[in-house]
């Protein structure tokens, strides 16, 4: 896996307002896929607080590429449960959203993601993932 063939998934298997949220694959290991999420005025709430929704949609994005680079290729998956927990607003920086494979098994799926302000490196939002492999 490299991260063009990461970053190239997005627009493959993602809808179009997934899209907007511009994300970019930062890195990978073989556990985990950190994503960059940009800071926005079209993300942002008042106060120029990243919204939640962006964020949660980020994460599943993120654990869903750590999928693939888990398997090497796409296997088509759907989110069972995403749980999240807001930590602290994210403010004037872009946020990094590390995406990490607790367990893949031959039906489900279980990861955990961390973001955090991509300047400071405060984590932000905490999740819990599980995923239908179908």
């Amino acid at each position: 896996m490299t991260l063009d063939q990461l970053q190239a998934a997005l627009p493959e298997y993602f809808a179009p307002w997934v899209q907007a949220l511009n994300l970019r694959a930062e890195s990978f290991d073989a556990e985990s896929v950190t994503l960059r999420l940009p800071q926005s005025d079209q993300l942002s709430r008042v106060g120029g607080m990243l919204c939640g929704q962006a964020m949660m949609a980020a994460a599943d994005t993120a654990m869903v590429l750590a999928l693939i680079n888990h398997f090497g290729e796409f296997r088509p998956c759907t989110t069972v449960q995403l749980n999240t927990a807001f930590l602290k607003p994210l403010s004037a920086q872009d946020g990094l959203v590390q995406a990490r494979i607790i367990r893949a098994g031959k039906a489900l799926a279980f990861g955990e993601i961390d973001i955090r302000g991509a300047q400071d490196g405060k984590s932000v939002c905490r999740a819990s993932t599980t995923y239908a492999l179908l």
